[in-house]
Parts: structure tokens; sequence; C-alpha cells
């Protein structure tokens, strides 16, 4: 896939969606946490051998996982999270496999989690960091990908004080953000169909704004 956008991405920008929108991220999260058991996880038998309807990318702190929630119960389609995959394969956290093995023997694992969940139907969520791999952004060119976006600022505000991913860990959490997102950024682009951005705008126009994409392809 051609890493320029111009005629990749459609970014989407909404100026209504973002004045008007703030999210409310307490409520938010409740809400998904109490939903999160009702959608469908595939593993072993439930797998299913076909192409998602849509892959969601994105750096840690942009939303990926409320709105594959979301989106999955909108479409009465599972949602196959990639990270999920991981812990219930490895049978440990993926932050604790992270700080165990270093970076590069995770990537390589995650790298085969995030193979078997592209061979599922549903929506499917990757982990911020698996763009790195090159085997996987190859896979990603035959899938309709949706980048889930946010500023520095934003992404920095919601993972404030989350202990739990390793590769956010720093002695300057801001800092270290802002350079995840800019050596990931190049990675999003190559892979990206089209590019959504989820700061100052509610989950479900989020949500509608990705399900039009999907009825347009």
């Amino acid at each position: 896939m051609p890493e320029q956008l111009q005629g990749k991405v459609n970014f989407v920008h909404d100026a209504e969606d973002l004045v008007g929108g703030i999210v409310n991220d307490v409520t938010d999260d409740i809400f998904d946490e109490a939903d999160a058991d009702a959608v469908a996880q595939p593993s072993g038998s439930q797998m299913v051998n076909d192409a998602p309807r849509v892959v969601l990318v994105g750096p840690p702190g942009a939303g990926k996982s409320t709105i594959g929630r979301r989106l999955s119960r909108a479409l009465s389609l599972p949602l196959v999270d990639s990270d999920k995959l991981i812990e219930e394969g490895e049978g440990k956290r993926c932050g604790d496999l992270f700080a165990e093995l270093g970076e590069e023997e995770f990537r390589k694992i995650e790298a085969g989690y995030v193979a078997r969940a592209l061979a599922t139907g549903g929506v499917v969520s990757l982990g911020g960091g698996a763009v790195l791999t090159e085997s996987t952004r190859k896979l990603l060119q035959h899938h309709n990908v949706v980048w889930i976006d946010v500023t520095a600022e934003e992404g920095i505000r919601r993972t404030a004080g989350d202990t739990s991913r390793p590769v956010l860990a720093a002695d300057d959490p801001a800092e270290h953000y802002r350079t995840l997102l800019t050596t990931r950024e190049p990675y999003y682009r190559e892979v990206a169909d089209h590019r959504v951005r989820t700061d100052s705008r509610p989950p479900q126009r989020v949500v509608a704004e990705v399900l039009n994409i999907i009825d347009s392809e």
C-alpha cells in the first residue's frame, strides 16, 4: 500500500463534531465494561475463516477498544481483539509479556496472533504497535483499515497513570507519548484506508462515522 495518503485515506474532519462533542470518558468506560461480556471473543472453534468487516488501528488511548465494542454491537458481529487473543493464548497480560520478553520478541508473537485475527470475520481491533511489524502491514493491504486517531494532548490525558502498558513507561510519559506518535504515524498512514479522530467527540458519533465508511465500501 503506498505511503502517501492523498488517494488512500479519506480524512473525515467534521468541525461541528470537534466543537460540539465532548467525550464523557468515565460514563463510556462504565458502559463498555458492563457490555464487554456480551461481545463475542472468538477462540478455537469459534474462529471463522472469513475477512473482517473492518480493522481498527491506532495509538494507545485513541479509543479502539471502546469503538470496537460498539461497532460489534451495531453490526451484530464478534469483536476480535488481537491483544485479547495474545492474553488467552499465552496465559499472560500483554504488558507482562512485553516487559518479560522485550519489544522485539513480543512483536514476533503478536504478529502470529494478528494474522489469526485477520483471518476471521467480524470487527478486528489491533494493538497500537502491531503496525510496526512489516508482515502485518502487508496483510493489512487486503483489508478495510480505519485509523482511530487522537491528538497527542488527548492521548496523554487518557493514558495518564496507566501502568498496564510498559511501552508507555518513561520518566517523562508525555514526551514519550509524543515520540511514540511521531514514530508510528507513518505506519498508520501506510496501512489506513480511512482516518477518524476521537478527541472531543462522543463515541456514538465516531461509531456512526465508521459505520458510514463500512457501508460505502
